[in-house]
């Protein structure tokens, strides 16, 4: 069932698919003891938790879905409140360091000034004066971040910045190629205004840092912090570096003002560290690398980079690392181990910012003296393994916190900067021509605009590993779900054991009830050879045909299964594909035949026919144009057909097509004379755009289409 071209032709293969039908549903439940489970969305629920499939199912998740949007309304609502207290605000002179002038203006800022020397103390200090920052200033921001996982969590941290910002906004991101991969593909479909994104390799950097011994979990990616200087823009002043684990609070911009506090040699901000990590005093012959005081937390740092390159901090770090490694072999804490090692030695290097801007949700910190109200926090750091089990007092409210953001909805976050001009993305402006060439008063508008619609897209939403055999002959599932398919991911990862692309059209709270879900399942979990890619949701129409090509975007193997996820392969299906190298593909199938058919037999096209195929992994791409129910596997089958692909049916190879309730898409199709005029206008204009791109050859589906 492989795909290969001889000549001008080229081939295609495919499975029969086999429709239930009551009697053969029980028999096949009974035959292969087949089930399919109840679908609980947290793995804290018990197994008799609410189905997605069904309309109460659906009804239910759709009301879990409103409260969590609504608790992110009110909080929403909660941190948008001004300060209590009214804030003073005052011009500073010229002595800004920022990467772009423009004219100044006030901003409001904290209620509170920098902490004294002591500042895990409090925050307890009067109403001082704010520092200035431009209206218009971009603010940069570095952040390291490798692997699926990582890449997964940063999410959260560009939405907290996101929702508060009212500057442009410059991510320099440090990447394996994993997390290049996923970012570049999400911010490219994110179309965040003032944003601009750029990458680093963080491969390249290495060496730079790969002859320190490291204990800690972040390995290698852990001590690239020290490369900044030379590895971002030479041009480039100043930078927020922040860890992946970090909550804003507040606007980012009121901790980029701190860089006007900066005096004298001073080129590193950062915040006191809240544990006794570096008093010594944890265990017996606890022993860690000299700091001053408790020492310092490099989850959020403040790098005047033009100072640090003059100071030759490359050298700097070098030399303390060389000379405490003799006697501490490596480090415990990574980066942050060295940088407090050069600050010991070198104090005048450092700015103290206020705990607030680093509270730091480690076990036994004191985390809890930064502030007295929740208006004092302003950046939260998940910096314990435990990430949200941690234990703290008022863990509750930062949790919440934390996932309010999580689950809120990216596509709101596409705003407008009123007054500040942004760098022109030719993409987006394209589409905004393209879509006002589109006629709003086209009773078929709605659909004709969905085929231009740009999704937010995540990849490799959990982690992925595998690589494609060498013999050439592998293959790949492809398919796509919602939310109300997800009960029937175990059953198709049991039955091919194979690699797998999907494409999950969800929203953000429906994506974290996912990750939950696949989390507290052992089935899904002990497979690393599938793809998850997140679509999110927008607009009101299902489109299939682009989860479809998303998912067939990630295919790394020579060729793919194209099926849905309500058809369950038939056991061994994989394994048959591999090693049975048809040199031809599928087509309408004669059933009666193939009851009999002990070898592959070639079909011609026909009206209307949707197969299930297996084809190579550059074939076409399925239109865009239709989204919902109708005609999106049948316009497929006819450009593979124009394009003289040939279809032949495997015999011993099927699937079976599990129950389900309708699709939202399919009720609008049956009760909408609407819904069926725009799809048949649709219909006609691709067969026309056929005609066009293959000439006569294409006459036969229109004529084909009028004798159906």
């Amino acid at each position: 069932m492989l795909g290969i071209c001889r000549g001008r032709r080229k081939f295609l293969a495919a499975s029969l698919a086999l429709l239930f039908i009551p009697a053969l549903t029980w028999l096949y439940l009974s035959a292969a003891n087949f089930s399919v489970k109840p679908l609980p969305l947290s793995p804290l629920e018990p197994q008799s938790s609410t189905l997605v499939g069904g309309a109460g199912e659906r009804q239910a998740l759709e009301l879990r879905v409103r409260e969590v949007e609504e608790e992110n309304r009110a909080l929403r609502r909660e941190l948008s409140q001004p300060p209590r207290n009214p804030t003073h605000t005052n011009h500073h002179g010229n002595g800004r360091h920022g990467n772009q002038s423009h004219a100044p203006v006030v901003r409001e800022g904290s209620r509170h000034g920098e902490a004294p020397k002591g500042a895990a103390t409090g925050n307890s200090s009067d109403c001082v004066s704010q520092p200035v920052v431009d209206k218009c200033e971009t603010i940069h921001m570095a952040i390291v971040c490798a692997g699926y996982n990582a890449s997964r969590d940063v999410v959260t941290l560009v939405k907290s910045v996101l929702f508060h910002r009212r500057n442009p906004l410059h991510f320099h991101f440090i990447t394996d190629s994993i997390a290049q991969q996923i970012l570049a593909s999400l911010f490219r479909t994110w179309m965040v205004p003032a944003v601009r994104v750029d990458f680093y390799d963080a491969d390249e950097l290495k060496s730079e840092v790969s002859w320190i011994p490291n204990k800690h979990y972040s390995g290698i990616y852990g001590l690239m912090k020290l490369v900044l200087t030379k590895t971002l823009p030479s041009d480039l002043q100043k930078v927020i570096v922040l860890d992946t684990d970090i909550t804003f609070a507040t606007d980012i911009a009121e901790l980029w003002a701190v860089f006007h506090k900066f005096k004298g040699q001073q080129v590193l901000g950062l915040v006191e560290n809240q544990s006794d990590w570096y008093l010594g005093n944890l265990w017996k012959n606890h022993r860690p690398w000299p700091a001053l005081g408790r020492g310092f937390n490099t989850g959020v740092i403040l790098l005047l980079l033009d100072r640090l390159r003059k100071l030759r901090w490359e050298q700097m770090w070098r030399l303390t690392a060389e000379r405490e490694l003799m006697s501490m072999l490596s480090t415990s804490l990574a980066d942050q181990d060295i940088f407090n090692a050069v600050i010991k030695q070198n104090p005048f290097l450092v700015h103290q910012l206020p705990c607030f801007w680093n509270v730091q949700l480690s076990d036994h910190t004191r985390s809890e003296k930064c502030y007295k109200d929740v208006s004092d926090l302003k950046v939260i750091h998940w910096n314990s393994p435990k990430k949200l089990r941690v234990k703290n007092k008022h863990v509750e409210f930062f949790r919440n916190l934390y996932l309010t953001f999580l689950e809120y909805d990216g596509n709101l976050l596409r705003r407008e900067l009123f007054g500040c001009p942004s760098e022109t993305d030719h993409n987006s402006e394209n589409l905004q021509k393209t879509l006002l060439e589109l006629d709003e008063d086209d009773p078929c508008y709605e659909f004709r605009r969905e085929r231009f619609t740009v999704h937010r897209t995540h990849l490799y939403f959990l982690h992925y590993e595998y690589e494609p055999s060498a013999d050439q002959s592998d293959v790949t599932l492809v398919a796509q779900l919602s939310m109300d398919r997800l009960q029937m991911l175990e059953a198709i990862c049991k039955h091919w054991e194979g690699p797998i692309s999907l494409a999950l059209y969800l929203s953000d709270a429906e994506a974290q009830q996912f990750l939950r879900y696949a989390q507290g399942s052992e089935v899904l979990m002990s497979r690393s050879n599938v793809g998850y890619h997140i679509v999110y949701k927008e607009g009101q129409f299902y489109p299939v045909n682009l989860l479809r090509n998303v998912a067939m975007r990630q295919v790394n193997t020579p060729y793919m299964f194209l099926s849905d996820i309500d058809f369950l392969p038939m056991y061994g299906l994989y394994e048959y594909l591999r090693y049975h190298v048809w040199t031809k593909g599928h087509a309408p199938t004669n059933f009666a035949k193939w009851r009999t058919a002990t070898t592959p037999y070639r079909v011609q096209w026909e009206a209307d026919f949707e197969p299930y195929v297996m084809v190579r992994r550059d074939c076409p791409e399925y239109d865009r144009r239709f989204v919902g129910f109708g005609w999106n596997k049948v316009a497929h089958i006819m450009e593979l057909d124009a394009q003289e692909y040939e279809f032949v049916v495997l015999p011993n190879a099927y699937m079976i097509h599990m129950p389900h309730a309708p699709s939202f898409d399919i009720t609008k199709f049956r009760s909408n004379e609407q819904y069926r005029v725009c799809l048949k206008t649709l219909k006609e204009e691709f067969q026309q755009n056929m005609s066009r791109r293959y000439g006569f050859a294409a006459l036969k589906y229109m004529t084909a289409e009028n004798n159906s």
